[in-house]
């Protein structure tokens, strides 16, 4: 966790003590607070030390039962700010993954040239719809999250019309071991090959591969995307991470220019791929 948003967190709890120290009736103490709204001492304890994060719901119930009902849209507004940045996938697919796909269509909208680096699974803007109903569907096990599969798919297909709009450019990175993930059904990824190979010739898309036996300057580390270098998208387990800062940006750019310099293109790209499938087809 990024210490920037540890700190604004840790902030946000000092701010909810204050509210329970000011209460108008008198000050509460964090156990009375917790049996008034039916929660454990500890996550009064976490929430104002910083070492849990708030939801909406449960600012709102702070607000109103330290007789501060007002004080809510400053405390969202605050969690609002430092959540900009860490999106928590618990709160994110709270409503199922349309809505984040939809957040970075909006985001694909507004870009002219995105760089791209994925190492675990073929990108989404190149996926078959079948391919991505499976990646849906095991990360919404994952999460246990609602599950909306053929919206988020649907969603996801809508995105891929970037691609053909004049002035877009995706500069594309793929780890071999993308091509040889079988987190779908083999027929699956037998066309998801098929589609990823035809996507060589588009004119909007510059499609690099970086062969597992090829010389690498740093680790193949987790999947990220610049969008005209002004903001980078990444993720782990627990959340995405959007991060705008100049810093930031360049430094992820050095990163995929770095994994550039082991990719191939073309011709020997389309060598990659028919590898991948060829040992699909012989299991």
């Amino acid at each position: 966790m990024s210490t920037d948003y540890q700190q604004a967190r840790s902030a946000l709890g000092a701010r909810l003590r204050e509210l329970r120290y000011s209460r108008p009736e008198g000050r509460l103490t964090g156990t009375q607070l917790a049996q008034h709204l039916g929660w454990t001492n500890s996550k009064v304890s976490k929430l104002e030390n910083g070492r849990q994060t708030a939801t909406p719901e449960d600012l709102r119930a702070w607000a109103e039962a330290t007789g501060h009902p007002a004080a809510y849209e400053e405390l969202e507004a605050r969690l609002r700010g430092f959540e900009s940045h860490i999106r928590s996938w618990r709160r994110q697919l709270a409503r199922g993954h349309r809505p984040v796909q939809e957040t970075w269509q909006e985001e694909f909208g507004r870009s002219r040239i995105i760089h791209a680096w994925e190492e675990s699974v073929v990108a989404g803007m190149l996926q078959t719809a079948e391919y991505a109903r499976h990646v849906f569907i095991r990360y919404a096990e994952l999460q246990n999250s609602v599950r909306d599969t053929e919206d988020a798919v649907r969603a996801r297909m809508k995105q891929q019309e970037w691609l053909y709009e004049p002035g877009r450019k995706l500069r594309i990175l793929m780890w071999e071991a993308a091509l040889h993930a079988q987190i779908c059904p083999r027929p699956v990824l037998a066309a998801q090959l098929d589609r990823l190979a035809s996507a060589i010739g588009l004119d909007t898309v510059e499609l690099g591969i970086v062969p597992l036996d090829a010389p690498l300057k740093i680790s193949p580390a987790n999947g990220f995307w610049v969008l005209d270098e002004r903001i980078v998208i990444t993720e782990d387990w627990h959340a995405e991470l959007w991060l705008d800062d100049d810093e930031s940006v360049t430094g992820y750019l050095k990163v995929w220019n770095t994994l550039r310099e082991s990719a191939v293109y073309g011709t020997d790209a389309h060598r990659v791929i028919g590898r991948a499938r060829s040992a699909l087809d012989a299991r």
